[in-house]
């Protein structure tokens, strides 16, 4: 019988990776539609009267298995992927998108949710309960449920096609991604990376074997040679081949797939009575409206813009100074910014890197939630993984109880997406007074450890580690009823607050002495060394917040209005980042094309939400310094408030229970040194 078809009879009952094929997948999945199909219809056949119970907890529990085997399967397309999954999946995302229309376009599964809905206010519900109830309401009426039947079909056709398109759109960024090598066979080309980096551009040569040295696009490899190489000549081709991606008419192009996706997405809020997408999704978040999003959005370009323009200026002088560059462009960035650091502050990643070895920056996260929150995390070989590479650990409190399962994927492979990310394999759930725990994932892609040398991280490899391990932690603390809204399903304005909040526990003494010493001598982090962290943590704060405001800004741009006129992607582009432009433009390249966040990761009229979440954590980290910043007290209602009650409660709500009032822009803004 198919694996997938079965309660999973292992520890912990997590995924039996090593036991599940490829050709399990579609079949499964296909099966799994028919017997959820049969649980919906097992609701909407019910003679007794809609309820509460009968009918809203009943729709919640159907498809449990189905919800598993898609978890696992697209946590794999992310993490370990290959041309046989990938083939899998354009099968398998028009199904499940048509499966969705299946439910939300059900006319008596909508009407038994309505009656129920139409009754909230004497069914004597709690928050929890009435929140479910909610959102169940809205996920038919945003999606079709009032819409007459040839609409409804429509709106069918579109939603298959923009899965399929999201999914062809992630597939190229990985293709071309994968396809680009820098094949250096001159050591004087590689002047000014650091040895660590070298190493591992021999170590990767030398895997493909060739003679020499290969830099990719993979962060790991991408990333030194930008900040350190001398060559300006290869930073100027790496740079372009980065931004480069699906804008180079070819095979892997995704001009045309950008422009489908964002008319597909207008037309489809159109037909559910919203004027644009942005007015679509915003309505479920914490912003409500486009017009609040640009606001906020230009509210931080005035406060930015200037010290921004006064950095570019000084960077500029430096680079003319130095190497007598006239005109600064993208591929300087990196080089002259790690160069202007190391001359005004005497630091850099290579005096950082040996004292946050992997190993070392991991169990100084684990340490940190065990004095904040009472976790404890053991390594164990007892449970399966996908990847030889993948730790595994169980997590408990205090008491002893399993809090969660956990996986970590650090290192870059071939079948792996670029950047970081945490995912769930199981939701927690408490059904029947059993509290089901959650199984949860974070990916990432760090430099491996080299034949002389252990992984040893960046100072910005270390606060992705502590960022995806904050979502982590908002996954694992869940303790809610019902699974779809447990964990990180919240609003997307607010999931990043968990993430972004741990980011700040790097840049204290305090919980630099946990983990921060010398991979060699075991000397802890010199104190200068932390002083110097703090202190250039705002350098250049002015261009990196121009930069993510940019990136909001075109999103905003793609989804915020009719799109129907446009008709060339890189042109559009253009005028988008017209007013946050520093450097001149590189015609050969192209962001939207390869803006996996907006086009395949969830992130349309999103990502806006990253500026939003920094304001949140600034503000909860203000509370936290103000107490100490392991006080269990405030912890505790860190931990209460918002890393355990997932999506149940409004999350400005649940944001003022915690700090006991509304979050103060002010604080972002004198943390980044804009304001005194």
């Amino acid at each position: 019988m198919n694996i997938l078809l079965k309660s999973f009879e292992t520890k912990y009952n997590t995924a039996p990776f090593s036991e599940i094929k490829n050709e399990d997948f579609l079949p499964a999945i296909t099966t799994l539609i028919e017997e959820t199909k049969a649980e919906i219809n097992t609701i909407t056949s019910n003679t007794e009267a809609p309820t509460f119970a009968n009918t809203i907890e009943a729709l919640e529990f159907t498809g449990t298995q189905l919800d598993r085997v898609t978890s696992i399967f697209f946590n794999l397309n992310s993490a370990e992927t290959n041309d046989a999954i990938q083939k899998i999946a354009q099968e398998v995302s028009p199904l499940l998108s048509e499966f969705g229309n299946d439910i939300t376009l059900n006319e008596a599964l909508f009407k038994r949710v309505k009656t129920v809905y139409d009754q909230k206010t004497s069914l004597n519900l709690n928050p929890e309960q009435m929140m479910l109830l909610d959102k169940q309401y809205k996920s038919f009426s945003r999606n079709g449920a009032n819409l007459a039947e040839d609409k409804k079909e429509t709106l069918r056709s579109l939603d298959k096609d923009l899965s399929k398109l999201s999914l062809s759109f992630g597939e190229n960024v990985l293709a071309e991604t994968n396809a680009f090598e820098m094949h250096i066979t001159n050591e004087d080309d590689l002047s000014g990376l650091p040895e660590g980096a070298k190493e591992a551009a021999k170590q990767l040569a030398e895997s493909k074997d060739k003679d020499g040295w290969l830099i990719t696009l993979d962060y790991p490899s991408y990333i030194p040679f930008m900040t350190y190489a001398d060559n300006r000549e290869l930073r100027k081709k790496l740079a372009i081949a980065f931004g480069q991606r699906g804008f180079g008419n070819n095979e892997f192009d995704n001009q045309d797939i950008v422009l489908n996706i964002v008319k597909k997405r207008f037309e489809r809020a159109n037909l559910l009575g919203y004027k644009t997408h942005a007015n679509f999704v915003l309505e479920e978040r914490m912003a409500k409206t486009p017009e609040n999003v640009i606001e906020f959005l230009n509210e931080l370009l005035d406060k930015a813009k200037p010290a921004a323009k006064a950095e570019f200026k000084n960077l500029e002088d430096f680079a003319k100074e130095l190497d007598g560059i006239d005109q600064l462009e993208k591929w300087d960035s990196g080089y002259y910014a790690e160069k202007l650091k190391q001359k005004l502050f005497d630091l850099d990643d290579e005096k950082l890197k040996p004292y946050f070895q992997l190993e070392n920056v991991t169990h100084g996260a684990f340490k940190i939630a065990e004095k904040l929150y009472g976790l404890h995390f053991e390594e164990i070989d007892t449970i399966d993984k996908y990847h030889e590479e993948v730790a595994t650990y169980k997590v408990t409190n205090d008491s002893g109880d399993l809090v969660s399962i956990f996986y970590a994927d650090f290192f870059p492979r071939a079948g792996k997406r670029n950047g970081a990310w945490m995912t769930s394999y199981k939701s927690q759930s408490n059904i029947n007074s059993t509290n089901d725990r959650p199984h949860i994932s974070i990916v990432c892609n760090f430099t491996k450890p080299t034949k002389s040398k252990p992984s040893l991280l960046t100072f910005n490899e270390v606060t992705t580690l502590f960022h995806e391990f904050g979502h982590a932690l908002h996954g694992m603390l869940a303790n809610t009823t019902y699974p779809s809204l447990s964990g990180t399903s919240v609003f997307w304005d607010f999931v990043e607050l968990p993430s972004q909040v741990m980011e700040n526990w790097c840049y204290e003494k305090e919980a630099l002495e946990l983990f921060a010493t010398h991979y060699k001598t075991g000397e802890v982090i010199p104190m200068e060394l932390v002083s110097k962290i703090k202190e250039s943590a705002t350098f250049n704060e002015g261009m990196q917040t121009l930069r993510q405001i940019s990136f909001g800004l075109l999103d905003m741009s793609w989804h915020g209005q009719d799109p129907s006129a446009i008709n060339r992607v890189k042109d559009f582009e253009s005028e988008a980042f017209e007013n946050t432009k520093l450097y001149p433009d590189v015609a050969e390249n192209c962001m939207s094309t390869a803006f996996s966040h907006i086009f395949q990761g969830g992130y349309s009229s999103g990502y806006y939400s990253y500026k939003w979440a920094e304001v949140l954590d600034a503000d909860a980290f203000e509370y936290f310094k103000e107490a100490g910043i392991f006080n269990k007290e405030v912890a505790t209602k860190f931990k209460d408030n918002v890393l355990t009650q997932g999506g149940t409660i409004d999350p400005m709500t649940l944001y003022k229970r915690f700090r006991g009032q509304e979050p103060q822009p002010e604080a972002l803004l004198r943390r980044a040194g804009l304001i005194k």
